[in-house]
């Protein structure tokens, strides 16, 4: 049978990644090389990257494969406590194997060390890990009453700092005692409050009346599945630069309010991919050990154009208020995504 146009890029793409899987578990990413990737594909280097513009790209691409799909969902969630450490023993499930080798142990870590060698790469993985952070912490704050940002942030240190040294130095280390570090960590009071200084200043959200034409449907990364748009509340485009302003919505939104945030960036074929990898991977961590009613309570999407006129950019903050299908309210730049969501609907 004869396979259509996208049947045969599908194809193609399975076969790059199926064999970059096996150059970068051979060779790490440091020493891979596009020659051998197309080699063992039995396709062109120009097929390669029609398909991946860079390697960093193709790598990135790798790892997210490995993390795969939405998966297993709990079906209640434990206490604040037990919840960290079920948590970290999930998350640190990548550790390697003592007999795995040193190329396939970083691919099991989802190792980035020694791929993201500049600014832009760096600012992207600090604003998410910011993200990363945040929806651990509101599904923590489902069930305690406190913010718990701060908490989070230093779990999710202490898990990336275990599997940095793991990549280094492997071997060493007991999975063990960093899970129940983490659940220790539940005890501290880091004084967690929210008062970000330049709030009072933002600049208001401009009234209007627009109308609102969403897609059909948008993957969410939270739930992992499909969703429309359009209901009551707020949108948010945020750029690569801007994933930590997400907090700024979501404390600002009102209980019945539907908070979207949609992740942009300039650079889709690396950035994008990276931001993809560390959201599926966390989120992928979090329905294992949430419930769905503790999910952190907002829609996060990537990369899709949601018909709310932003642009693309890593800098990139615009929001939205919506209300009975229409735009009523916009806001741009910093601190928009707050100033959208104070709009009363």
């Amino acid at each position: 049978m004869r396979l259509t146009r996208a049947q045969q890029q599908e194809r193609t793409r399975g076969a790059v990644l199926t064999a970059a899987r096996v150059e970068f578990a051979r060779h790490g990413y440091a020493d891979a090389k596009i020659d051998r990737i197309a080699e063992q594909a039995e396709l062109t280097r120009g097929a390669v990257y029609s398909n991946f513009p860079s390697k960093r790209a193709l790598y990135l691409e790798v790892l997210t494969d490995l993390v795969g799909g939405p998966g297993e969902v709990a079906r209640s969630t434990p206490p604040p406590t037990e919840a960290i450490g079920n948590f970290a023993r999930v998350w640190l499930e990548r550790l390697p194997l003592a007999g795995d080798s040193r190329a396939d142990g970083h691919l099991q870590l989802r190792s980035l060390n020694g791929v993201l060698d500049d600014e832009r790469a760096r600012t992207a993985l600090a604003q998410v890990t910011e993200l990363e952070a945040l929806m651990l912490a509101l599904a923590l704050e489902s069930r305690v009453p406190r913010r718990c940002v701060r908490l989070a942030g230093l779990v999710l240190t202490m898990l990336n700092g275990s599997a940095r040294l793991a990549d280094a130095a492997p071997g060493f280390g007991d999975p063990f005692d960093v899970t129940r570090a983490c659940e220790h960590l539940a005890a501290l009071d880091l004084a967690d409050s929210w008062q970000p200084a330049h709030l009072p200043y933002v600049e208001a959200a401009q009234p209007c009346d627009e109308a609102f034409e969403p897609p059909a449907a948008v993957f969410d990364e939270i739930s992992g599945r499909a969703v429309g748009l359009g209901a009551d509340g707020v949108i948010a485009v945020l750029g690569s630069e801007r994933l930590s302003a997400t907090e700024e919505v979501v404390r600002a939104a009102g209980p019945g309010d539907e908070v979207t945030v949609v992740a942009v960036t300039g650079d889709p074929a690396e950035t994008g991919r990276l931001v993809r990898l560390r959201v599926r991977d966390l989120t992928g961590c979090l329905r294992r050990v949430f419930a769905p009613d503790a999910w952190p309570r907002f829609r996060l999407i990537l990369g899709e154009d949601v018909g709310v006129g932003a642009d693309a950019t890593d800098a990139t903050e615009t929001a939205v208020r919506l209300h009975r299908g229409r735009i009523v309210a916009r806001a741009h730049g910093r601190g928009a995504g707050h100033a959208a969501a104070k709009v009363s609907s």
